[in-house]
């Protein structure tokens, strides 16, 4: 019964979550702030307006189509500037292709390069964690000895065998890291470049 009433909990967390705009919202909108707001946010267009009159067709209200699309095309210049790329990508966050043609370029430029630095890190962070459990492993293995293992012969291979395995990985990470590190380079000269374009 527990595990019943935790699955409804779950399942209205997930149906709240996918509702952009509460009744009351709803039956308040200003449809073109709304747009701006969504424009500025990078949404897809059509998923997100679709979204939308979802939600306030159960409120019993019309969602203003044009009034929306004009405030979306007015939010969408905040989202498509090259420092917001670059910031969008290093949260490896998903980019909708959004972006009008004259905005385009300098925006996938900065999101191409977070993106880059936001893989590199998940790369480091996934080998240290690989690291933390051979470490782990080797210090159970040394407890077995110590208490006396079946095979210790057997248990001593494993442990050699973890500790390559990590001076390996430790040689990976000092390589990711030094990629890591030209890659903050490269940010860094991106925003100073940058600057003067987003400030137009």
């Amino acid at each position: 019964m527990k595990l019943y009433s935790a699955l409804v909990l779950l399942a209205c967390l997930v149906l709240t979550s996918c509702q952009t705009l509460s009744k009351e919202e709803c039956a308040v909108a200003d449809w073109r702030v709304i747009g701006e707001q969504d424009g500025a946010a990078g949404y897809n267009p059509q998923d997100r307006f679709a979204r939308h009159v979802k939600a306030c067709t159960k409120a019993g209200v019309a969602a203003d189509q044009t009034a929306w699309y004009q405030g979306y095309q007015q939010g969408l210049p905040r989202y498509c500037t090259p420092l917001n790329g670059l910031s969008v990508g290093s949260q490896g966050k998903n980019y909708a292709n959004v972006c009008p043609v004259n905005l385009e370029t300098g925006f996938r430029e900065g999101y191409d390069l977070g993106r880059t630095h936001y893989h590199k890190k998940r790369e480091i962070n996934a080998l240290e964690t690989r690291v933390r459990s051979l470490e782990q492993s080797i210090r159970d293995d040394e407890r077995l000895l110590t208490t006396g293992a079946d095979d210790p012969r057997g248990v001593q291979r494993r442990i050699d065998d973890n500790r390559r395995n990590i001076r390996d990985m430790d040689r990976d990470i000092g390589r990711l890291e030094s990629e890591l590190r030209r890659i903050e380079d490269d940010m860094e000269d991106f925003r100073y470049r940058a600057v003067p374009q987003s400030q137009g």
